[in-house]
């Protein structure tokens, strides 16, 4: 059987494993394997590759820190004020508590830089929130994964660190380059939210009280300053993304420990309505224990053991795909497309078709290196290019068939997968629209870039 014949087959088992579920990195190890023994290469240690990934990149070292960071605030008890705060805001516009559950994902994505994290803490917080405020399930569900795609845009962002060690660019710039754009995703994601909820007549209003806004902002205190000291950090320099990580990990563990003797001397007010509580008992989150702390760390390591080894597989991936030729095919295909928007609107449609199978640190380490060369030798600004790509990766999270906020926000709501599909399709609508408009204005990457 000749070596074209054996790649394919093999290639077509591993689609069908995919299909049938199997972990994406299980299949991309699989393809790694076989295509190993085809191509007679010494079958590549997946452990040494991930050794050299983590050892050769101190930035990447940010990436658990970041995934740490999200269980803390949520287990601290900073998320639901976040969330709080965003309903407050919003609960009085028709369709105002699915606007707050996106709002508080950008809230979240402004300190975890996890799209799964996102999904799921906000998925779980308010999911339940929205089906009592009348609305229905599969919408409240889809709205979390929707939300969940900020996760990797809005700074600090777990994928902007990969893309920045594979292509040599300034993390610290991709943070600030993704600021605008995830607002704006976040704000198009609502408009769609109230547009559906308007017309369905979905859910409960509350009335417009500026106390309760003005209480539940010195609730989020805690939140706003995390986000603040990270960006603030990062943008003035004063710290590397990596070591954000680290100082704001630092300051949830001293939240936690602090706010847990003083929360339980007021009473565990986190059980009374907010109109009942005080402005000194706002100031205080729920907390945790030193005790807790080990099962924090270790939900946080699992899932940074799933996203290491994809990582490393995916590396190994690359470097076969280099050898076949793949590659070359891939970046002749796109240079032959001609001028400027011709080359930028290829290589945006092969980032989107990919994001529908493949997540977004395969997808991000197998074309990066690929795309953006091509793109910068037709004038597309590298920065500007990154959050191109990366917002592209993002919307792959709700596209099927892989979507994997859609399985992340089925599994916290318990929503099946497949009835979440229909009410994606609005927030797809949103997000693409946005996406042009950010391929089309350089502006809304680079505004805020220092020197610009």
């Amino acid at each position: 059987m000749s070596d074209g014949t054996l790649i394919t087959l093999i290639s077509i088992g591993v689609t069908i494993l995919f299909m049938l579920g199997v972990p994406v990195f299980l299949v991309i190890g699989y393809w790694v394997i076989g295509m190993s023994f085809v191509l007679a290469l010494p079958l590549l240690n997946i452990g040494a590759a991930l050794a050299d990934v983590f050892t050769d990149g101190f930035a990447l070292l940010a990436m658990p820190l970041f995934i740490l960071t999200g269980d803390l605030i949520n287990r601290s008890g900073i998320a639901r004020r976040l969330s709080d705060y965003a309903y407050a805001c919003l609960g009085w516009i028709r369709g105002g508590l699915s606007m707050a559950a996106l709002g508080a994902c950008g809230l979240f994505a402004a300190i975890s830089g996890s799209n799964s994290a996102t999904t799921a803490t906000i998925g779980s917080m308010l999911h339940p929130e929205m089906v009592k405020g009348d609305y229905d399930e599969r919408f409240s569900a889809a709205t979390a994964a929707a939300g969940g795609t900020v996760g990797i845009i809005i700074p600090p962002s777990i994928i902007f660190i990969v893309y920045g060690f594979l292509l040599n660019l300034p993390i610290s710039d991709l943070f600030v380059a993704g600021i605008i754009p995830g607002t704006l995703m976040v704000v198009a994601m609502m408009t769609a939210a109230f547009l559906l909820a308007w017309k369905n007549k979905w859910g409960v209003l509350i009335g417009l009280s500026p106390s309760r806004i003005i209480k539940t902002a010195i609730g989020a205190w805690l939140g706003f300053f995390a986000i603040g000291l990270v960006l603030w950090g990062i943008y003035t320099g004063k710290f590397s993304p990596t070591e954000a990580a680290g100082v704001t990990v630092g300051f949830c563990i001293i939240v936690g420990f602090l706010c847990l003797p003083l929360y339980k001397m007021m009473g565990k007010n986190e059980d009374r309505p907010i109109e009942e509580r005080g402005y000194g008992e706002m100031l205080v989150v729920q907390g945790f224990s030193p005790i807790e702390l080990p099962s924090i760390t270790m939900r946080s390591a699992q899932i940074t053991g799933i996203l290491a080894p994809l990582i490393a597989v995916s590396v190994v991936m690359q470097q076969i795909l280099s050898v076949l030729g793949a590659q070359q095919i891939i970046g002749d295909f796109v240079t032959g497309m001609g001028g400027y928007y011709a080359v930028l609107f290829t290589a945006m449609a092969i980032v989107f078709v990919s994001g529908m199978v493949l997540e977004s640190l395969p997808v991000t380490i197998i074309l990066a290196p690929i795309l953006a060369p091509i793109a910068h030798s037709v004038g597309v600004e590298p920065v500007q290019f990154a959050v191109i790509f990366l917002v592209g990766a993002s919307i792959g999270f709700i596209t099927p068939p892989y979507g994997l906020n859609l399985y992340v926000a089925s599994g916290v709501t318990g929503v099946p997968y497949f009835r979440l599909l229909p009410y994606t399709v609005p927030y797809l609508v949103a997000l693409i629209s946005v996406w042009l408009v950010i391929a089309l204005v350089p502006e809304l990457s680079t505004a805020l870039l220092p020197g610009r």
